[in-house]
């Protein structure tokens, strides 16, 4: 498939292996931006994203400009997330068997307002619907204060578009995922609030 001059490559499985590095150096530098301002390490990248490599119903999208991957997303069942993912959905009672989750969605800023967020959401619901089972598609995202001292007068939280996509924020369902802060000398623990949509 190709947007233009660029192309979006469709990895399921084991072939995502060959792929992490390549999400995990978008995840370091686009994360660094406000809300996440991720203090990332390639170390804890290959380790989080190894549970990708290891589950045959994982996916990623990826999005080439002349050799150089410019943008990534991913997916994989709820079930075999990490713990802290799963965590919020097992305490409140709810069956995690028919939710694909979403991993992240990271493009780097040139190539923003071109239509690759629909594109990533299209893909990974797609890919969802394929595998069967899934009724239903979530995704977290992280919660900051208004007043947080790096936040940008030009800050556009994405509610809208995910609205717009049909997901809906479960407030109920919150995830605590710790990482250092560009400010912060050691990794804490921040609150991820999930967002849930129909398959259907």
């Amino acid at each position: 498939m190709k947007i233009g001059e660029l192309v979006i490559h469709r990895f399921r499985g084991q072939e995502v292996a060959a792929h992490l590095d390549d999400l995990a150096r978008l995840r370091i530098e686009v994360f660094r931006e406000f809300p996440y301002l991720y203090d990332g390490d390639m170390a804890y990248e290959r380790r989080y994203l190894a549970t990708y490599g290891d589950c045959p119903e994982s996916f990623f999208v990826l999005v080439e400009d002349q050799g150089r991957i410019v943008g990534g997303s991913s997916g994989l069942p709820l079930t075999v997330e990490t713990p802290e993912i799963q965590a919020p959905w097992i305490e409140k009672g709810w069956d995690r068997q028919g939710i694909f989750y979403f991993g992240e969605s990271v493009l780097l800023p040139a190539y923003r307002g071109r239509g690759l967020g629909h594109v990533f959401f299209d893909q990974r619901e797609t890919f969802a619907r394929e595998l069967g089972g899934f009724t239903h598609a979530a995704f977290c995202a992280v919660q900051r204060p208004e007043d947080h001292p790096r936040h940008p007068n030009d800050y556009r939280p994405l509610d809208a578009f995910w609205r717009k996509r049909g997901y809906a924020p479960r407030p109920e369902l919150v995830a605590h995922l710790s990482w250092k802060d560009l400010d912060e000398a050691e990794s804490s623990p921040k609150p991820l609030v999930f967002w849930l949509g129909s398959l259907a």
